[in-house]
């Protein structure tokens, strides 16, 4: 597939090879995250506690994403399916036996990221930006991630915000792993670096508020102010 334009970032944007996090963006992650392992822990203890009683080890799992075209890193979450040696890369409906009852509930709710704030601890992620793609997608489409991972991957972010419930529906459709693949990369892939790349055009200390805001209550941004 032809994967969408790229519009150059405005000044003061990400430039390749770059980390895609300011002095400011680092700050606001580490007072934002110090707060929420003071209020998170007993919950991670008792979620860690629970798939270990309930589904056995391990109790995270480890998924090899990428922070930049080049780098990658393990992002980490709480364990929500039954292990598969041969798993395969987009999650479709095809993996919906394997989620566990445990897991089912974590990822109504997220809980299953909240492990992710170890990610953000080292620097991997922020609270904000892209979200991190696999490795397969970045060499798939070099050029477009390329451009995305100008800016450092994030827990949230806008195209999480606008496209997860749409991408969930295309998704859960899908019976066989490669009906995944091919959907994720036709309809879900664009989408979302495009909205990826709006961000990138538009990302402010404000704006990463408002899209942390957004994530808390559940609510779609609106579009934000051409500059």
């Amino acid at each position: 597939m032809r994967p969408p334009p790229v519009r150059p970032l405005r000044r003061g944007a990400a430039r390749p090879g770059g980390t895609g996090m300011t002095i400011g963006k680092r700050i606001l992650d580490l007072v934002i995250l110090a707060i929420m392992c003071l209020l998170l822990w007993p919950f991670a203890v008792l979620i860690a506690l629970t798939i270990l009683i309930r589904d056995g080890r391990p109790v995270f799992f480890l998924s090899e994403r990428m922070k930049s075209r080049d780098e990658g890193f393990q992002l980490v979450k709480f364990r929500t399916m039954t292990n598969d040696r041969d798993d395969g890369a987009a999650s479709g409906g095809h993996k919906a036996s394997r989620i566990t009852a445990t897991g089912r509930m974590l990822r109504r709710y997220r809980l299953d990221e909240i492990p992710q704030l170890w990610n953000i601890l080292r620097g991997d992620i922020s609270f904000v930006g892209p979200r991190p793609p696999l490795r397969r997608y970045v060499e798939m489409f070099p050029d477009l991630y390329g451009e995305v991972l100008r800016n450092r991957p994030g827990l949230t972010g806008l195209a999480t915000l606008v496209f997860h419930k749409r991408e969930a529906v295309l998704m859960d459709a899908c019976h066989t792993a490669s009906e995944s693949e091919a959907v994720y990369v036709r309809r879900c892939v664009p989408v979302k670096a495009q909205l990826d790349l709006i961000y990138g055009r538009n990302r402010s200390i404000c704006y990463d508020v408002m899209l942390m805001v957004a994530t808390i209550l559940g609510h779609t941004p609106g579009k934000p102010r051409k500059r």
